[in-house]
């Protein structure tokens, strides 16, 4: 009888029983796609499964049963989510036809479709597969690699690679693909080898089987394999043996199992990258003749496998020799090849042109691979390649590379060849399942014979090999793993469903719901006279034992206890089923620990495998009993746990600890039945019959027994000391002893599975225990097991365990308890482990020791369970003990290890390796163990749940941290120390860069009715911060509109006549539009880089207005009347500023794409220069190398000159200094000088060829490339031509070659390698001041022999057209190189005569040169700038400022006064490069006097003389120069100068002035006071072509210097604007920076404080940026770290976030800072700190929690009485809590102070809170506190100083009234080992921890009792570390007088 309760026994329930149909199959009912899906008539899906068809009855029993339907598969995984978090749901692939559905689901929600494919060829597979997408392909960083997840849909030729990105690839197929893989790398593909192929003749090597491609882009590759040898060598060769085919494939670890048709034998492989050596082998084989020399070469490891295996061979298992499968010898044969190795680095070498459909021939053919026989003898394979083979002529075609392999398989296993006749067929089932200790095994389910083969296997220690045990076999028809659990479920050919772990039977599964096999039992067993039905429904249980007990069961408990009966009986596989309803048939789709099950009808169960625990306490205890037993009897246990677990019915969630206890208790042995308080424990009426004790009951009316049996029970005394018996003043019942029956001793049972590691389960026990201390949440389950552990610690008679217990629970744990004896003989069996100690090891006391700075011996810490106790003993290591080695090393000397006995020398696998991401050394401790703890992963929340005392050195050094964090910490780090400003720009650092948080989003329908000017766009927030007093930015925006039509303010004359009026009228419109004109060019700068386009709509360019309207009657004044010449084509270079202007609001960080640079092509011609300065303006903020080449194209070939111009500049300024192969061929093809000589002649515009020579410039920036300057060299000097093809506007191509050369040699100076040559500097200089031609040499000389036929040049230079451009090439060249003698070539001459050979204004350039090249030397003062002019011209010439002409004979005045004022404009405009973007106060004051100068003497009388075009010229340079220096400034001074010079329009003003001063206007303002200049090489290059100091003369007029170039100020511009963020608001607030700059030769290092918004200075001249106190968080930005940090925070509109501290308010709300709340209360810490209104609270924190604790603990209500003191108490806390900026101490606070309350009550049922409290005491009177104290004495201290010293006089009072209150007799009788009364048993235990008294057996091994004196007892107690306060109180009991002696 007792086998049928066994079988019901070991059931095991199933839960969450639902009909599985798969998704996809409903789906595709709706898909649209469904009609042309004809539903052919196929094989069910199941059939798919049994691949050669299943024998025995099964298989023809299925045939019958046939549905016919559509060819379907589909398979599920576990979902993955994109971060890595853990997901609850299944992800499902169903393919049907043509359609592939990926959908996701669960069982708590509905599947979803997430993507569905259709596709145009049936699909053969469907598969997910990462690829990795890195560069390097080495094996070393696969983990470190970025990887792309796609799913891969399989076709008859092709494959579809769709990326969760939304790429989508295709690859085509260069052969039938029999099957795909997926790998850890890419994926595998096996060819379908056809029957036809006939296997090849001697000389031929059958073509390759496998090939991988590791990326969709790649090439498919064949597969090498690597074989050992007979005799030790190993073999490279591809894979080709037909007959091999892999039948699973395992990402990781990494390996393939195949099957080989021929012999019948599964092998494994590992998969691995292929060694360059290998490599190299495999592709030498191939390069050889197919001679027959070869003739011994085997095919493949396989042939000679076959070989072995006919049985002749010697060797006596032919397997003993792969044992070298990992040597890396190469073939000995390598050597003697040739020594060809092509260099295979990356697929890259290959040309990706190559289609792969080329390998489809290739293929077919044999040139691709080497040639060797099939050799079937069993004798040694010789290798050998005669080195001097005569016919080398290989059969590769000589254009055809050989295809480098990139995997490489090594041989690892091959199963035993079995005798057995019968026939062997692949496994259709391959898993990895691991059993429920980790040990991993492979399963392989051979269904032609049911059965299912496990092998073992372990990683080596090394970790570079896979080790393989023995097979064993299961008999099974299917099986699957539960990888959740650790499990395997086994169909077995009965029909049961068994779970196995490993090769451990755990139990039958009984499915609810589906028909349990009836049970027909073969051997004579008497038939039960019940109906057996009732086994399979259980009714519900009334009775405990429900309807088993009506089968008449036995008691199950010694079953339970004696596993030997488990297994052994025969009757489990002779139940057969009685064919009636239906069975299951197999088990597929296993995820998580979900799998379905396919019944023989075809409808599909889904059923949830239990787990293992569910509760966290359970689970911990399990893995800890684990973790110390050995792996056998380990999994023994589990298996019986799970067993009593999950029978069905099982119990519910909250006995499932009492079920646990129950379970280990009878496994060590003991009879829980006479245990009284596990009879106690409540089951919850859910008596599972595995536990519920069945006794003999006399009668139903119960007995007296009973009742005293309650009394005696625990439950009943803890209802006695309920605070409701109290309240309700029950008096305690009378217990009557129990009757002895049951108080004798019990003893255990020696011979159950843990009798022997009682005492190392005991130990973990307790280390789980003090693990749960750690966790304030888990106080329900320290107290559960508490109780195990003292029955535990009793009967191994451990007294200081059991004392150690007591003084935690002092209620909970009582003296008078059951004890089982265990015999003396038994406890020799006892396994005494070596890591137990007898002292009980304690977290709490461990943490003390070390805060009083005496030594603690190490911690034992179990790995993986004990994580908490690990982090606070290094935590404490780390921050009191100050040991930076703690968290560094592993083996910490501060743990040791437990583990179980024979895993010594193993390294624990688990543990985290700690690397410190910061290269920076840590400043301190807090900071080491601030960023180690988040390295970890430990999170605030974590914190929250540590106990307050063990929490505090930890809180203790996140509050260190949020006062000094370090500026590029984590975003995790940052969230620990509770800095959102940190995090947040952590976290916004990790964003691509895009819509910045301060972009302005403004409706774009706001400003429909006014017309856009163009600047509406601006980030008004930010700007009105920056100028918050004035209006100046709508000035500005005033003065920059173009769109808006002018007023033209005419008054008629009487004498003038209406069309006299009118003309009149248009003369004074078109003077003003010389001035609309040149604004858009300002505009650019002013509203730089603010917008981000949306890409569905083109962008906004407002329309350049050149009409007028005249008052008063508003009428319209217009060019085009025909009453007056307009210039022809006057506003096309305008409109071409225009659409710069609005092209450069783009912001860099914009996405924008080919097809919308496309989409913004103008309908009308007209707009096409518009167009083309927008395609310039995308050049310059980088957008343009998204335009695709076919356009770029395009474009050029329209031969719209502006739009080539545009084009041309914008693409190199985009690719500036890069090289660009592509980009210099688009140049060279429109300028001449690049061009063969014989080339035909282009006819080139010159616009545009002066463009292209300076795009060769930029794309060659700095490089000093030697053609290009030679051939830019030549270009300066270019001569007209005979046939005038370069004569009109020479100089600006000229003066282009020149900038271009500067710009290739740009700060080289005579370091310029290989030119030397050249004579560079002499050339130039030649050009500058004039002389004979020298002859040209070069590759253009034919074209310059002739000269010119119409201009008299003769073979003089023309230095009018030279000078320009060879003086600013010699600056670039020279810039900054401080070079002497350059600089006085430059010099300005010094005699009369000379000076007339010079053009006045060559003499500004001349000036400016020698400044830029002798940089350090300029100074910001007047007199330098006077040093600049020579003596004759400083003592003749008139002052800028007198009034008098003097007169003289022999000078030319007009001469000197030109030159005088050129040379000062060129000292200034070199003073404002020197100084750009600087804000320097000197050197905008000496520049704003020489403007003011040069205003007085426009004025003066003696202006004529120098000439008005000259001022004007000269006092536009040094507005640049001004403009440049205060550059983003909006400095007002210089706006109002603007402003005046905007204002003057008529007579001299032309459009080159115009443009001059907005330009001035634009760079104050540059992007709206966000970007700043800088003085890199690279931007002063920019400068130079943009500020070039000759202004046109009208619209049109490029002859000296091309209009477009102005824009490139751009590639100078750099943001530097920061602008503080407030974080908890979001928006834009003032902040005080401390700005510390590096010392330099003209300074110290210095500081200087800045209110934020502000432009920082250059950040290569600054050391560290700060934010200041008190008002917000500090912060520090240190740049001698790297600048990155900063800069990307710059490059984010300088967004720097910022936290308010509490109690402050920001500068915009109280300027002054007098309305904080600490100003107010400005008596801190007074004793008004109690009139602190709760109201106010709102003004220090927004924190909800914080303020509701206000609303709701510190308002005071009616009638308090004695309440008030606690809100007082609370209100103060509160305050101090806020101002000190730590609320997360709050809770610590009040628990001390509720804690103190309950002592001084005496209520104390455990003793946690007091540890907390003493844990906080001792943490502020250590030493390493001290010490931090003393360094930052200006801190608060972290607890306010008044609240703990009144605390523990409490707690002394308390405890001392406590002792003159009989506590001393009691304390008395508790060192004598006395019993003591229980009503002092709580008290008792707070005074010994408080005090830290020792045990009794410890006092009493110290001799105490004996002692006389107080002095003698102080030194005895000295070894007992216990303080002296303690002793005071003790020694009176000590020396023997009971009266107690308090002070």
């Amino acid at each position: 009888m007792s086998n049928i309760y066994e079988e019901k026994v070991t059931m095991i329930a199933a839960g969450d029983l639902q009909e599985f149909v798969p998704f996809g199959r409903d789906h595709c009912k709706h898909h649209p796609n469904a009609l042309n899906l004809q539903l052919r008539q196929l094989q069910p899906a199941s059939e798919l499964w049994s691949s050669d068809g299943a024998a025995g009855l099964v298989g023809s029993l299925q045939e019958v049963t046939i549905h016919e339907k559509q060819k379907e598969s589909w398979h599920l995984r576990k979902g993955v989510s994109d971060v890595g978090e853990e997901v609850e749901y299944d992800e499902e692939l169903y393919v049907a036809g043509n359609v592939v559905i990926w959908s996701k689901g669960s069982k708590s929600q509905a599947s979803a479709v997430y993507k569905a494919f259709t596709v145009d060829s049936p699909v053969l597979q469907a598969l997910w597969c990462d690829f990795i997408i890195s560069q390097d392909k080495s094996e070393k960083d696969d983990s470190s690699n970025e990887v792309e997840k796609c799913i891969c849909i399989l076709q008859s030729s092709c494959i579809n690679v769709h990326s969760m990105e939304g790429k989508d690839y295709i690859a085509s197929l260069p052969f039938q693909v029999a099957n795909v893989w997926p790998t850890k790398y890419g994926l595998l593909f096996e060819r379908s080898s056809s029957a036809h192929e006939v296997p090849p003749s001697p000389p031929r090597e059958p073509l390759p089987t496998m090939f991988s491609m590791l990326h969709p882009l790649d090439e498919i590759t064949p597969l090498v394999c690597k074989s050992g040898g007979l005799f030790g060598t190993s073999r490279v060769q591809y894979v080709a043996d037909s007959a091999m085919k892999i039948v699973f494939l395992n990402a990781d670890p990494s390996i393939i199992m195949t099957y080989d048709a021929v012999q019948g034998l599964h092998s494994l492989w590992i998969l691995r990258r292929v060694k360059p050596e290998e490599q190299n082998v495999v592709l030498k084989f191939s390069e050889q003749g197919g001679t027959l020399q070869h003739v011994a070469t085997s095919s493949s490891l396989t042939a000679h496998l076959r070989s072995l295996s006919k049985g002749d061979s010697p060797v006596a298992s032919p397997f003993q020799n792969y044992s070298s499968i990992h040597s890396q010898s190469r073939s000995t044969s390598s050597p003697s090849l040739h020594s060809r190795s092509p260099s295979i680095s990356n697929m890259a070498a290959l040309s990706r042109s190559h289609s792969p459909a080329l390998g489809v021939h290739s293929f077919s053919g044999v040139q691709r691979f080497n040639f060797s026989s099939h050799n079937q003898s069993p004798k040694r394979q010789s290798v050998s390649h005669s080195p001097n083979s005569t016919s080398n002529d290989s059969f590769i075609a000589p254009e055809m590379e050989p295809i480098v392999p990139e995997l490489c398989i090594d041989h690892l296993w091959t199963e035993a060849i079995t005798n057995t006749r019968e026939k062997n067929s692949p496994a259709s089932k391959v898993f990895i399942t691991s059993d429920l200790c980790g040990q991993k095994f492979l399963c392989f389910l051979v269904e032609s014979q049911l059965q299912l083969r496990c092998v073992k296997f372990q990683e080596s220690n090394d970790k570079t090999q896979l080790i393989f045990g023995a097979v064993t076999n299961l008999q099974a028809k299917d099986a699957a793993p539960v990888e959740k659990i650790d499990t395997m479920l086994v169909l077995e050919g009965n029909g049961n469903l068994v779970l196995y772990t490993g090769l451990v039977r755990v139990g039958k599964i009984f499915i609810p719901g589906l028909p349990v096999p009836s049970l027909t039992m073969s051997n004579t067993m008497p038939r039960p006279s019940t109906p057996l039905d009732s086994v399979s429904t259980p009714k519900p249980l009334s009775k405990p034992l429900g309807s088993l007990d009506e089968v008449g069961l036995l008691s199950p408990v010694p079953e339970l206890r004696d596993s030997s009966k488990l297994h052994d009986s025969p009757y489990i596989d002779d139940c057969t089923f009685q064919q009636l309803g239906s069975y299951i048939h197999s088990v597929r789709d296993p995820v998580h620990n979900r799998v379905t099950l396919e019944l023989s009808n075809g409808a599909m169960v889904r059923i949830t495998i239990p787990e293992i625990a569910t509760s966290e306490l359970v689970e911990k205890c399990l893995q800890a009993v684990k973790s110390i037993l050995p792996k056998e009897i380990a999994v023994q246990m589990l298996v019986k746990w799970y067993n009593v677990h999950n029978a069905p019915g099982g119990p519910s969630y909250h006995s499932e600890w009492n079920l646990f206890i129950t379970c280990l208790m009878n496994m060590m042995g003991y009879n829980t039945d006479r245990l009284a308080w596990i009879r106690n424990l409540d089951f919850e009426g859910s008596l599972s019959p595995v536990i519920a004790p069945k006794k003999a009951r006399p009668s139903d009316t119960g007995s007296d027994e009973d009742w005293e049996y309650l009394l005696n029970s625990d439950y009943h005394q803890n209802v006695e000391s309920h605070l409701l018996t109290r309240a309700l003043h029950l008096n305690p019942l009378e217990v009557s002893l129990m009757k002895e029956d049951v108080l004798h001793n019990l003893t255990l049972d020696s011979s159950t599975l843990l009798f022997t590691h009682i005492p190392a389960i005991f130990f973990v026990l307790h280390l789980v225990y003090e693990e749960l201390k750690l966790n304030s949440l888990m106080g329900e389950g320290t107290r559960s097991l508490v109780v195990l552990l003292v029955q535990l610690a009793r009967d191994l008679q451990l007294e200081p365990y059991l004392d150690y217990y007591y003084r935690d629970y002092p209620t909970l744990v009582k003296t008078s308890r059951q004890t089982c004896i265990i015999d003396q003989a038994q406890i020799g069996l006892m396994h005494h482990p070596s890591f137990f100690t007898p002292e009980p090891p304690s977290i709490y006391q461990w943490l003390s020791s070390c805060l009083k700075g005496e030594g603690a011996s190490p911690y034992p810490y179990l790995s993986g369970v004990c994580e908490r106790s690990k982090l606070i003993v290094l935590s404490v290591a780390l921050y009191i003990l100050g040991d930076e080695r703690a968290v560094s090393n592993e083996a910490s000397q501060y743990l040791s290890k437990v583990n179980s006995a024979p895993k010594k020398n193993q390294m624990d696998q688990n543990d985290n390796r700690f690397s410190f991401r910061h290269g920076t050394p840590v400043n301190s401790l807090a900071e080491k163990l601030v960023l180690w703890m988040t390295n970890i992963g430990f999170t605030l929340r974590d914190l929250e749940s540590l106990p307050f005392g063990v929490a505090l050195p930890i809180r203790d050094a996140i509050y260190h941290c949020r006062e000094q964090p370090a500026s590029d910490w984590p975003e995790a780090v940052c969230l620990l120390i509770g800095r959102q400003d940190l995090s947040k720009q952590a976290c916004e650092g990790n964003l691509p860069k895009g819509k910045s948080v301060l972009s302005s989003d403004v409706p774009s329908g706001t400003e429909a009715e006014e017309e856009d000017d163009g600047m509406n766009d601006m980030n008004q927030e930010v700007m009105s911060l920056i100028w918050s007093e004035d209006l100046r930015v709508q000035e500005v925006r005033r003065l920059l509109q173009s769109a808006h039509p002018v007023r033209v303010n005419v008054v008629q004359m009487p004498e003038v006549n209406d069309h006299e009026y009118i003309e009149e009228k248009e003369n004074r419109l078109l003077q003003l539009c010389q001035r609309t004109m040149a604004l858009p060019l300002g505009r650019g700068m002013f509203t730089l880089f603010s917008y981000h386009p949306v890409p569905t709509e083109p962008l906004p360019v407002p329309k350049l207005n050149l009409t007028g309207r005249a008052p008063p009657r508003n009428t319209t004044v217009d060019l085009n009347s025909g009453n007056i010449d307009v210039p022809p084509n006057m506003a096309c270079w305008a409109s071409f500023h225009n659409g710069v202007a609005a092209g450069l609001k783009i912001a860099p960080a914009s996405q924008i794409d080919s097809a919308w640079i496309v989409y913004n092509k103008p309908k009308n011609a007209e707009l096409a220069n518009e167009y083309a300065g927008f395609l310039m303006a995308l050049g310059l903020n980088g957008h343009l190398t998204k335009l695709a080449t076919l356009n770029i194209h395009d474009y050029l070939t329209k031969g719209h000159e502006m739009t080539s111009i545009g084009l041309l500049l914008g693409v190199s300024a985009a690719k500036l200094g890069t090289m660009d192969m592509s980009i210099t061929r688009l140049l060279s093809i429109h300028i001449p000088a690049l061009l063969p000589p014989t080339s035909t002649e282009l006819d080139v515009p010159h616009n545009v060829q002066v463009a292209a020579v300076i795009g060769i410039g930029l794309v060659y920036q700095g490089t000093a490339h030697r053609h290009t300057a030679e051939v830019l060299l030549a270009e300066i000097g270019r001569p007209p031509g005979p046939e005038m093809e370069y004569c009109t506007d020479r100089e600006s191509y000229s003066l282009a070659a020149g900038l271009a050369l500067g710009m290739v040699c740009l700060g080289h100076g005579s370091s310029l390698i290989g030119m030397s040559d050249l004579n560079v500097p002499e050339q130039l200089y030649q050009y500058m001041v004039g002389g004979h031609r020298r002859f040209q040499a070069g590759m253009h000389r034919e074209k310059h022999k002739s000269p010119s036929y119409q201009i008299k040049e003769g073979d003089t230079i023309n230095v009018d057209v030279t000078c320009p451009g060879a003086t600013l090439a010699l600056a670039m060249i020279y810039l900054k190189t401080n070079n002497r003698s350059i600089a006085d070539w430059l010099r300005a001459p010094d005699t009369m005569y000379l000076l007339d050979f010079v053009k006045p204004e060559f003499l500004l350039l001349r000036t400016l040169a020698r400044c830029l090249i002798l940089w350090d030397d300029i100074l910001p003062n007047s007199k330098w700038v006077d040093s600049n002019v020579p003596q004759i011209i400083r003592e003749n010439s008139i002052s800028l400022n007198e009034t008098e002409i003097p007169s003289s004979e022999d000078l030319n005045l007009e001469t000197l006064a030109q030159a005088h004022v050129y040379i000062i404009a060129g000292a200034c405009l070199s003073l404002g490069f020197r100084f750009a973007g600087s804000e320097n106060l000197a050197a905008f004051n000496c520049l704003y006097k020489f403007a003011k100068d040069f205003m007085k003497c426009l004025s003066a009388p003696t202006a004529s003389v120098t000439g008005h075009y000259n001022l004007e010229t000269c006092l536009s340079v040094v507005l640049l120069s001004l403009a440049m220096v205060m550059a983003g400034s909006g400095n007002l001074k210089v706006l109002q100068l603007c402003r005046f010079l905007h204002k003057k329009t008529g007579g001299e003003m032309n459009y080159g002035f115009h443009l001059a001063h907005h330009m001035a206007l634009g760079l104050l303002f540059l992007g709206g006071g966000r970007y700043s200049l800088s003085t890199s090489n690279s931007s002063i290059a920019a400068l130079l072509c943009a500020l070039y100091p000759h202004f046109p003369v009208h619209s049109t007029d490029n002859r000296y210097h091309l209009q477009a170039l102005r824009h490139l100020y751009v590639l100078a511009a750099e943001p530097r604007l920061l602008v503080p963020v407030d974080v908890d608001t979001n928006t834009p607030c003032y902040a005080l920076l401390e700005v510390t700059y590096k010392g330099t030769q003209w300074y110290e290092e210095t500081t200087e404080e800045l209110m934020a918004p502000t432009l920082l200075p250059e950040l290569h001249l600054l050391k560290q940026i700060k934010v200041k106190g008190p008002r917000y968080w500090e912060l520090l930005i240190d740049l001698s770290k790297g600048m990155h940090h900063l800069k990307s925070i710059l490059s984010k509109d300088g967004v720097l976030y910022v936290k308010l501290r509490a109690g402050q308010l920001s500068y915009k709300e109280d300027p002054m800072g007098w309305q904080s709340l600490l100003a107010q209360t400005v008596t801190h810490r007074n004793s008004e700190a109690r009139a602190f209104k709760p109201e106010a609270i709102s003004a220090f924190t927004s924190d909800p929690a914080l303020l509701s604790f206000a609303e709701y603990f510190c308002k005071p209500t009616v009638n308090l009485g004695q309440k008030q003191e606690i809100l007082d108490l609370f209100s103060s806390i509160l305050y101090e809590c806020v101002t000190q900026e730590n609320p997360e101490m709050l809770p610590a606070y009040i628990a001390i102070d509720q804690a103190v309350r309950r002592l001084e009550r005496r209520e104390m049922s455990e003793t946690f809170e007091l540890w907390q409290i003493k844990l906080v005491l001792e943490f502020f009177s250590s030493r390493s506190h001290q010490e931090r104290m003393q360094k930052i004495p200006s801190r608060g201290l972290f607890m306010n100083s008044e609240f703990l010293p009144v605390m523990k006089c409490t707690i002394d009072n308390a405890l001392d009234q406590w002792l003159q209150a009989g506590g001393d007799v009691c304390l008395h009788s508790y060192l004598s080992g006395q019993p003591t009364e229980e009503s002092h048993l709580s008290m008792l235990a707070c005074f010994l921890i408080y005090h830290s008294v020792p045990t009794p057996g410890q006092l009493s091994a110290g001799g105490l009792e004996g002692s006389m004196s107080f002095s003698e007892l102080l030194l005895k107690f000295k070894q007992l570390k216990m303080p002296v306060r303690a002793l005071l109180r003790l020694a009176p009991l000590l020396l023997g007088s009971p009266q107690s002696m308090v002070l």
